[in-house]
């Protein structure tokens, strides 16, 4: 072979070379087009004619309808997004179907018509299948229940629940504003992995979440301001951790009841927790815990865990009896802990059965106990209907079939007194030295540090209530130096915890945290200052 042919072979398998980079070159990109580009899964729907669906301003939901019946239809489609800002007149329900999310932007508002007239427990919100439903996520939008336009129909009664499912699985509701309603924001029956998160809902007809025969529910980073009810409920329901949230009401007749209600008749209810979130200005107490009916065993109604919350101005109804910051009944082995209860009306706990209602509240049987421990109680007031012998910091109504077992509790400047019909032998009696209470920061003072919310801080006092909980109660998650021992109040056992004294080797001086340098300095300086007063 010539050296001519070597070079035009040498060309071939070059050029051949070259196709088949360039042949991997673009499978490559192929692949990676597919991987990182997925197809378009969402329907819009807007009023502007530029949806994929597109409404008028009335009758909207039949619209709707149809773009969520098509996502239902066509699997390749998961979500219906309604585009704002606009506002969708509906009148009638909008119906989902299973593995949908319904979401908007927030400005997009799903509103109930001007006298709609629908009948009781027919809801603006709805699963298509009644039998059940599963995976559903409602999400970014608003839904204004339209009250003061349907007068005609009362609130509590049933009429116009925003979002309503029943025998349904794996259910979320969040980052949603739902306001100005005859009923529930969202209520949910017999029904299993619910998450209610990051929603505020404002002056609902009902109740915030109301959960009924349910397991696995979970509310968090709510905000709401309860109207008729309460903000979230859960009844004959299990495995339930509310957390996080921030209640209040407003003082008129129309305000409402507890902030939380936790309600047992049948089934079991020993797995419920109930921590950091802060409630006040409720109309009627901030939780109320109450199992009645017949009797049930002691297993199905026990160890409901309440703890790092914040109750204050709780309890304003003038009205009722049963106002305060907990009021339980019917509960076994209950646990209060770690709890700052400020300016509540009637007691910051007691155990009562509410008078006034056309049932009756009391459970059947004896031995429920309360454990109430680590808590800061002050500033207790008589409730304003039939004030007497009101305004103690705990009260048991019940001594007959209710305990109270009160340990290392920080009791101070409660109207009445402290207790009536139980006592300690463990609380401490004594200002708690908050750091701000009147803009409610219950941090305790402490010259080792505290928390001020961006860094630590010293004082030049520190609080009682630092080092001073429950022997056996855990303090691991408080910062060193910790004493060896839980403190008492909303942050014991949290990283936000008061330090115990002075930081080793360092030193205080108006109210400031220096170095062990500066010791000599500061020895100077006083020096000083006291060589000039003389």
């Amino acid at each position: 072979m010539n050296g001519k042919d070597l070079r035009h072979r040498w060309q071939n398998r070059k050029k051949t070379g070259i196709y088949f980079a360039i042949l991997i070159f673009l499978v490559a990109m192929g692949i990676t087009a597919l991987s990182t580009t997925s197809p378009n899964k969402t329907v819009y729907i807007a009023t502007d004619g530029r949806g994929d669906f597109n409404c008028d301003g009335s009758d909207d939901q039949v619209e709707i309808n149809k773009a969520l019946a098509y996502v239902a239809e066509n699997p390749q489609f998961t979500t219906v997004h309604l585009k704002g800002p606009n506002t969708y007149i509906i009148s009638d329900s909008i119906l989902i179907g299973n593995d949908t999310i319904l979401e908007g932007d927030p400005t997009a508002i799903i509103k109930l018509k001007d006298e709609a007239d629908w009948p009781r427990n027919k809801p603006l919100i709805t699963q298509m299948d009644r039998a059940g439903s599963y995976n559903i996520t409602i999400k970014g939008f608003e839904i204004n229940g339209n009250h003061n336009k349907n007068l005609d129909k009362k609130r509590g009664e049933g009429y116009y629940n925003l979002i309503h499912f029943l025998n349904s699985s794996n259910i979320q509701v969040h980052s949603m504003y739902m306001h100005n309603g005859h009923g529930d924001g969202l209520k949910i029956e017999r029904s299993s992995n619910i998450q209610f998160y990051d929603n505020r809902v404002y002056k609902l007809g009902h109740d915030g979440l109301y959960a009924i025969e349910c397991q696995n529910v979970e509310a968090w980073n709510n905000t709401i301001t309860c109207r008729t009810n309460s903000a979230l409920r859960v009844w004959n329901s299990n495995h339930v951790k509310l957390h996080d949230n921030l209640i209040d009401s407003f003082y008129h007749w129309s305000a409402g009841g507890p902030g939380i209600q936790i309600q047992k008749t049948t089934g079991v209810m020993n797995d419920i927790e109930v921590c950091n979130n802060t409630i006040h200005h409720t109309y009627g107490p901030g939780i109320w815990l109450l199992g009645y009916g017949n009797s049930y065993p002691r297993e199905e109604a026990q160890d409901v865990y309440i703890h790092h919350n914040i109750f204050y101005s709780t309890g304003t109804n003038p009205s009722i009896d049963w106002v305060g910051g907990i009021v339980a009944s019917g509960f076994y082995d209950t646990r209060i802990e770690n709890n700052v209860f400020d300016g509540a009306y009637h007691a910051a706990v007691t155990h009562m059965y509410p008078t006034g209602y056309s049932i009756d509240l009391s459970p059947q049987d004896t031995g429920y106990t309360t454990i109430v421990r680590n808590n800061i109680i002050v500033n207790t007031l008589p409730r304003t209907k039939e004030p007497s012998g009101t305004g103690y910091g705990v009260i048991n109504y019940l001594p007959g079939t209710h305990t109270f077992v009160l340990e290392n509790n920080c009791l101070y400047n409660n109207k009445a007194g402290n207790y009536k019909n139980c006592t300690s032998t463990t609380d401490i009696y004594a200002d708690p030295l908050f750091a701000n209470q009147k803009d409610h920061d219950y941090h305790l003072k402490s010259t080792g540090g505290r928390w001020n919310g961006k860094t630590w801080v010293k004082d030049i006092v520190s609080s009682p209530c630092i080092d001073a909980g429950y022997l056996g109660s855990d303090y691991s998650k408080e910062p060193r130096n910790n004493g060896g021992r839980i403190n008492i109040g909303r942050y014991g056992n949290t990283e936000y915890a008061s330090i115990s004294g002075d930081i080793p080797g360092y030193v205080v001086w108006w109210n400031q945290i220096f170095s062990p340098q500066w010791k000599n300095l500061r020895f100077l300086l006083r020096t000083i200052f006291y060589s000039f007063s003389i």
